[in-house]
């Protein structure tokens, strides 16, 4: 956990979130105390810890918010084969951003402002990840975006998006759906079949 330096003074890397509005709101529904007691050890990590490199690396499917200069906000998905996500150091994620509707509203919003948002879901392990950060488009190296693209998968990268961390939290799996992808479901059917073979196989022993 981690605190950052803000002139002689220094500030819990959870302000990212905790605004002087939200701690008074905080402290006017009660939970003041607790997330006070949080800042008191440093609050939320600012790098990229090995848990949240492997979260990453599993994740197929992420959430980038972003904002134009007048607040705006924009939600955008993103997808890919898993590792898709890459670590580039312990506070950048890079990703190779795919052709798509050409609407360029994200690509616009970073122009203006550079503050972004990553919201990773596991449903099957019902877990969040949410991070807050810096990002910016690259648009002019070809190495470091075919580094990034995804081997064999169908989709034509044109660009690079890397993210810097500035603060992450993860959630508790509170109200979070447990949904497999057809992989799991088939890796699980699999399971179950082969236990159901084994027992099988016991109970014409026992028969004999």
């Amino acid at each position: 956990m981690t605190r950052k330096e803000h002139g002689a003074a220094s500030v819990p890397s959870s302000d990212v979130a905790f605004t002087e509005t939200v701690k008074a709101i905080q402290s006017a529904k009660g939970s003041r105390e607790i997330y006070a007691h949080m800042e008191e050890g440093g609050a939320w990590e600012t790098r990229i810890t090995p848990f949240l490199e492997r979260f990453l690396a599993n994740r197929t499917s992420a959430y980038l918010a972003t904002a134009n200069a007048q607040g705006q906000p924009y939600i955008q998905h993103r997808g890919g084969p898993a590792g898709f996500l890459h670590v580039l150091d312990e506070q950048t994620i890079a990703f190779a951003d795919f052709a798509g509707n050409r609407q360029y509203i994200t690509l616009g919003n970073l122009a203006e402002n550079p503050r972004a948002h990553l919201f990773l879901m596991d449903y099957a392990f019902r877990e969040r990840v949410k991070i807050w950060g810096e990002a910016r488009v690259v648009e002019d190296d070809p190495a470091l975006l075919q580094r990034l693209a995804p081997t064999g998968y169908r989709a034509r990268p044109e660009r690079v998006i890397l993210f810097t961390i500035k603060a992450w939290d993860a959630n508790c799996p509170q109200h979070i759906p447990r949904l497999l992808s057809p992989a799991q479901v088939n890796e699980e059917l699999a399971r179950q079949k082969a236990r159901i073979a084994e027992l099988e196989a016991e109970l014409a022993d026992l028969r004999k």
